[in-house]
């Protein structure tokens, strides 16, 4: 039987992304949600859904927000007023040629995170990734830190190839930066592919729009499309009624 994975990614970001998530969560498609263990509104967001039994994962933020590490120690990651470079500064720079991260820095602020992580919720993360910047060096970092507390780190892919993880083969899916966005079609077009040797992940960033999220995300409508979606009755019904297992981190 074919095999996916619903994954939705900033729990934490913001009150109305908080909101999102949840509901998105008690519709039952979402089981598996990325947390940012640095920002102000983590906290509400575990406690959100911690009744709901999903996979938490820690979806490591060094782009938004102010570091759980101090400022002085994470040059190379702050903007002068101590909070997180945007992810355009390191897109840009990477663009150029230049990663501005430095690794030893980025595994301070990832070990911070990862011990965080841990207070809110109890437990460690049943999955590790990073949210996406444009940085080979923070790939790095979080790949020294998962080695370190042996946590489940998985590749990153954005153009739709295979990935190998053990001895399984993964294809992330992100489609939600474009314009012309359908997330109903993203999802049933993998929901249709009948290829069972590949486990896709769809990953999802459902959510509401508030003042920050409009002040410091370029991700904005497609967020509410999103949770539009995961939360219809009948694109739920549809899916439950296709060949298809719906899995989590856990299962990999």
């Amino acid at each position: 039987m074919k095999k996916i994975l619903i994954r939705a990614d900033d729990l934490g970001f913001s009150r109305g992304i908080n909101l999102g998530i949840a509901d998105s969560v008690r519709a039952g498609l979402i089981q598996s949600v990325g947390l940012m263990p640095n920002m102000e509104n983590a906290q509400e967001g575990v406690e959100m859904i911690k009744d709901y039994g999903v996979c938490l994962g820690q979806h490591t933020n060094i782009c938004a927000g102010r570091p759980l590490s101090d400022p002085k120690l994470i040059p190379s990651l702050v903007q002068e007023n101590g909070e997180f470079k945007t992810s355009k500064e390191y897109r840009e720079n990477f663009g150029n040629g230049n990663d501005i991260v430095d690794v030893n820095e980025a595994v301070i602020e990832i070990e911070a995170q990862y011990q965080e992580f841990k207070k809110l919720t109890g437990e460690k993360p049943h999955y590790f990734e990073g949210h996406a910047i444009a940085s080979m060096n923070f790939m790095k970092a979080l790949s020294i830190v998962a080695q370190k507390h042996d946590l489940k780190m998985f590749p990153v892919g954005f153009d739709a190839k295979p990935m190998q993880y053990a001895d399984k083969l993964l294809r992330m899916t992100i489609d939600s930066m474009g314009p012309d966005y359908d997330p109903y079609a993203s999802l049933k077009k993998l929901v249709m592919d009948e290829d069972e040797s590949v486990i896709d992940i769809f990953v999802a960033h459902p959510g509401y729009l508030d003042a920050y999220i409009l002040k410091v995300s370029s991700l904005t409508v497609n967020r509410t499309k999103e949770v539009e979606m995961l939360t219809d009755p009948e694109m739920i019904r549809w899916i439950n009624n296709q060949k298809v297992e719906l899995i989590t981190y856990d299962e990999l």
